[in-house]
């Protein structure tokens, strides 16, 4: 194999691991968005939370028990990192946003932004503003696959993205909680009327949402090997961008939404950066997001799966 093709299949390697983590963080945005017309500015934060608590869970287990394997030590990470992102995101539904349902879209949307200041605060007192490395329970050494190479880590995060937004589509095409929440989205009186819990049925939406960008964090600590309490900010606004890209509110426009994003920003830092001179290289990769935000809201502001709805008068 050449080696332009070489690069070409590392970078869509990178690109499709970086687009699964968006994936999952944008189906918590796009959900809720579903149910409720809310854009959840405080879910990249969820993110953050997730991670910071996988690291206490996972140093603490370490302490008790050294000698236990790393994949069991970071599933039982994960087991104890979940209940508290799902108890955050279902007081975040209930305290902040529940009492705004019926308030103009300006306010829940100010509402947002301050839970998430708060969130950052809040992370900053408990574990601090440095930065933390991750420790390696699975092996980083990199498996070599045509010339490129990919590592345990990335292999799992991908295999357990594509599982987990399977398992979710399943949910919600098959089962009588998904038929809920289909109905809640088209309209909220009509399910009521129908004999829907709507407050049963938007809890669950956040705690869905909650348990999947708590998985992403842990994905992201794992393959970065670094927590801070402001890593949810930027990954939260790029999976809001993977989200509106395929059309926010549908939940197959965000796992497609987050893939492309994922594969611009990979392919964009690795060949424009190069015909640029480095200008434009991984450091200067956030630029690419936000460019295919401002042409997704030109062009097709519905997004690439989004429905185009007319304006009412």
């Amino acid at each position: 194999m050449s080696f332009h093709l070489e690069i070409l299949l590392q970078q869509i390697i990178n690109g499709v691991v970086l687009g699964s983590v968006y994936a999952l963080v944008a189906l918590g945005y796009t959900m809720v968005y579903g149910i409720l017309k809310l854009i959840n500015f405080a879910h990249g934060d969820v993110v953050m939370v997730g991670a910071m608590t996988a690291l206490s869970a996972a140093t603490a287990i370490t302490g008790v028990a050294p000698g236990l394997p790393g994949a069991i030590v970071l599933l039982l990470a994960l087991l104890a990192a979940i209940p508290v992102c799902v108890i955050l995101g279902y007081g975040i539904e209930k305290i902040a946003y529940r009492p705004l349902r019926n308030a103009p879209r300006l306010a829940p949307l100010i509402t947002a932004i301050g839970v998430s200041m708060i969130l950052q605060t809040v992370a900053m007192m408990v574990w601090g503003r440095n930065y933390y490395p991750f420790p390696e329970f699975i092996s980083n050494q990199p498996v070599t696959f045509l010339g490129a190479s990919i590592t345990p880590v990335q292999i799992l995060i991908v295999i357990l993205a594509a599982a987990l937004m399977f398992g979710l589509t399943q949910m919600i095409n098959r089962s009588r909680l998904g038929c809920a929440m289909r109905a809640v989205a088209e309209n909220h009186a009509i399910a009521q009327l129908m004999g829907v819990n709507i407050n049963r049925i938007i809890s669950i939406t956040f705690i869905i949402g909650s348990a999947l960008a708590c998985v992403a964090g842990l994905m992201v600590a794992a393959n970065y090997n670094v927590v801070h309490y402001y890593m949810g900010f930027m990954l939260g606004l790029k999976a809001f961008i993977a989200a509106v890209l395929g059309g926010i509110g549908n939940i197959y426009g965000a796992m497609l939404g987050g893939l492309l994003l994922g594969l611009i920003e990979s392919l964009g830092a690795g060949y424009i950066g190069d015909l640029s001179g480095g200008f434009l290289g991984s450091h200067y990769q956030d630029v690419f997001a936000f460019f295919v935000l401002i042409l997704v809201l030109t062009f097709r502001p519905s997004g690439l799966m989004g429905e185009r709805v007319a304006e009412r008068a």
